[in-house]
């Protein structure tokens, strides 16, 4: 947050540092939002969240990956981050452990301190595609697995295989899964697949911020067992009482197939341009293979991301996150770009980085 904060000092600062989508929602959504204001639908909903809405997400699960998802284990919350506190909440205890992958997005490690949960790093790499897997989990003692796919700040897609794998493996153990799959629908050579293809005894959670462009309205959502849908029902219903009302009404309209599938083209004509460009001044591990970044490798220019990012931000305007804020596993060596700006914003931020880093 302090480079977002001091890239806001500066007119002409060239944005790769936030992850959110500078595209609009569906104008469908537009409409159904102003008409829930002018229908003054200003009250609560039901913990639960609106049922048209449910429904909605239910046959998306459907449609998308042929799962059959009763909508009263669907749960909408604020943002993804009411779902995480659900889903810890429901699955561990007092000071036990929550294994997460280094990298991995840091809210997930402030959650888990917030209710006194051991946040455990697990290291990966491109030798496994940045995926954890089965052997990671054999050397911790868990009671609960976080992963994201496709990933921030990697933007790597957990193979069907090895999701498989992790989730039988995680059931013999009772270990709970956990699944981030906030970025679904922005993957770019292959389609994800869902944690739900392969239990019902998995957490899905998932939201209207990226793919639906639509940060700013803080909605998730998260998919619980069955036998845990009231008890998740309780959690809400203490935290936050529903999700932002306004919200739910504009995103029924949010599964507008012809419009999303031009979300997703634009996203990948950015991942292309930004990772060629980029190819040509630092080490890219893996082409990403969904979400909206770039995980560059630093090490020829730097060994202290946070400092390299200041310089940047400071000498040219440049603005890029710091791989320290994502762990500890080598973390230094690495700065994410995010492409959630135009290719015209991009390409004066990649002319001032060969100019000055040619220097």
């Amino acid at each position: 947050m302090d480079i977002v904060r001091e890239a806001q000092k500066y007119e002409d600062t060239i944005h790769f540092e936030i992850g959110q989508p500078d595209l609009n929602p569906s104008l469908k959504v537009k409409k159904a939002l102003q008409k829930a204001v002018e229908d003054n639908r200003f009250s609560y909903t039901e913990s639960l969240g609106l049922i048209e809405l449910r429904n909605k997400i239910s046959t998306m699960y459907k449609k998308n990956y042929n799962v059959d998802i009763e909508p009263q284990r669907i749960l909408l919350t604020p943002g993804t981050s009411g779902a995480f506190l659900i889903a810890y909440t429901l699955t561990l205890k007092y000071k036990q452990n929550l294994g997460l992958s280094d990298p991995s997005y840091p809210c997930y490690k402030n959650f888990a301190n917030m209710l006194d949960i051991n946040p455990c790093f697990m290291n990966i790499d491109k030798s496994s595609n940045y995926e954890l897997t089965v052997e990671h989990l054999k050397k911790e003692n868990i009671q609960a697995l976080q992963i994201s796919s496709p990933s921030n700040p990697t933007g790597n897609l957990y193979s069907k295989e090895n999701l498989e794998q992790m989730i039988s493996y995680c059931k013999e153990k009772d270990i709970s899964f956990i699944s981030d799959e906030l970025y679904h629908g922005l993957t770019y050579e292959q389609n994800a697949h869902t944690a739900l293809e392969f239990s019902d005894d998995v957490f899905v959670i998932n939201g209207f911020s990226k793919y639906y462009c639509m940060p700013g309205m803080r909605l998730g959502w998260i998919v619980v067992p069955k036998n845990l849908s009231r008890e998740a029902e309780k959690i809400a219903q203490n935290i936050f009482i529903s999700a932002p009302t306004l919200s739910q009404y504009a995103a029924i309209e949010a599964f507008d197939d012809k419009y999303l599938s031009s979300i997703k083209n634009t996203f990948k004509e950015r991942r292309d341009y930004l990772y060629d460009e980029l190819s040509t001044i630092f080490e890219i591990d893996a082409k990403p293979d969904g979400a909206f970044y770039l995980w560059a490798n630093i090490s020829k220019y730097s060994d202290d991301s946070f400092a390299f990012a200041k310089e940047l931000l400071e000498n040219i305007h440049v603005a890029t996150t710091p791989g320290i804020d994502f762990g500890s596993n080598k973390t230094n060596q690495y700065i994410r770009f995010a492409y959630t700006r135009d290719i015209e914003h991009m390409k004066e931020g990649i002319k001032r980085l060969k100019e000055y880093l040619s220097k």
